[in-house]
């Protein structure tokens, strides 16, 4: 597979399977509410440096990703909405990188065909310390899994014709 159709297939499974764009629009959506209760907050501040909604989104940046910002809100409003931003917007952003690896990662070990795959290679590793009551239990799981399979392939085989 070239390097241009992984880059894509990656890119579609991280936008599918994990929370990296629900997380991303939370984001955005609590920036800009927090920038517009910082610039609300700022307006009447004199002296102020945050005198735009553009440089309170600015902030609102800078607050998260920075370890310093220039410009700190002078109201006590202010102060408070931005330091509940600073918290809120930090873990949101962090939270979304891991979560995001996290989960992209997980995503295999958690599919139903390869647990149930883990449970049959464990039993069988297990065999010599299984009661008798316990081997029938797994002969009759195994034997209605391969029923389902033989049900499966003939109706799959039904439909091509």
């Amino acid at each position: 597979m070239s390097k241009p159709m992984r880059l894509i297939r990656f890119s579609e499974d991280v936008f599918t399977h994990t929370p990296f764009l629900k997380m991303v629009l939370l984001l955005i959506v609590l920036w800009l509410l927090f920038a517009s209760g910082l610039y609300f907050g700022e307006r009447e501040a004199a002296g102020t440096t945050i005198t735009s909604y553009g440089r309170a989104l600015y902030w609102g940046v800078a607050a998260f990703s920075t370890a310093g910002i220039a410009d700190a809100p002078l109201s006590g409003f202010s102060q408070l909405v931005g330091g509940i931003w600073i918290v809120v917007g930090s873990a949101l952003f962090f939270g979304t990188i891991v979560a995001t690896i996290t989960t992209y990662f997980s995503r295999p070990l958690k599919r139903p065909a390869r647990q149930i795959i883990d449970t049959i290679e464990y039993n069988l590793e297990q065999l010599d310390e299984l009661s008798i009551e316990e081997l029938d239990l797994l002969k009759e799981t195994t034997d209605t899994l391969i029923e389902h399979m033989e049900q499966l392939k003939d109706a799959q085989f039904k439909v091509g014709d």
